[in-house]
C-alpha cells in the first residue's frame, strides 16, 4: 500500500468525505515525511549496518505509542507528527503482526534502501504504508 491510497480513501458509506469535515491529517503526513526523509533514511541505514534488523518499520503518530523508540518528536520539530523506530521482529513479540505472518512480510517488504516501511496510527485504526525516501 502506498500512502496515496490512504490520501485517496472515500468514506466508508461509499460517498465523498464531507468538506466540513476538513483535509484529512494524512495530508499534514506526506509534508512531514518528506522533511524527515533524510533522518529517517540514515536510521534506518544504521538499523540494518549494526545488525539491529533487516525490516525496520517508523511508527506515524499524533499521540502517545507504547512501540519502537521516538526518534523525531513533532513538539521538538514544530511538525504535526512524531516518528517512533522499531522493527519487524519487535511488532512480532509484541503481537503487531502475528508470527505465522513474518515471512508474508518479510516477502512484501520493499528495498530499505528506497522505501520506509511506516506503521501510520490514526484515530480510525493503523496501516502499514511504504513511502519512497527523497
Amino acid at each position: 500500500m502506498d500512502l496515496s491510497d490512504l490520501l485517496n480513501n472515500k468514506s466508508t458509506n461509499g460517498g465523498e468525505e464531507g468538506p466540513s469535515k476538513g483535509s484529512s491529517p494524512l495530508t499534514s503526513l506526506k509534508v512531514d515525511l518528506d522533511f524527515y526523509s533524510e533522518s529517517i533514511k540514515e536510521i534506518s541505514g544504521e538499523m540494518i549496518a549494526e545488525g539491529y534488523t533487516l525490516y525496520p518499520i517508523f511508527i506515524a503518530h499524533q499521540h502517545e505509542v507504547s512501540l519502537g523508540e521516538v526518534i523525531l518528536d513533532k513538539a521538538e520539530l514544530n511538525t504535526n507528527w512524531s516518528i517512533n523506530a522499531s522493527s519487524l521482529e519487535e511488532f512480532v513479540e509484541k503481537g503487531v503482526i502475528e508470527s505465522d505472518r513474518k515471512a508474508y512480510f518479510e516477502k512484501h517488504f520493499k528495498k530499505a534502501d528506497d522505501f520506509m516501511c511506516l506503521f501510520v496510527v490514526v484515530p480510525e485504526g493503523a496501516n502499514f504504508v511504504f513511502y519512497p525516501f527523497k
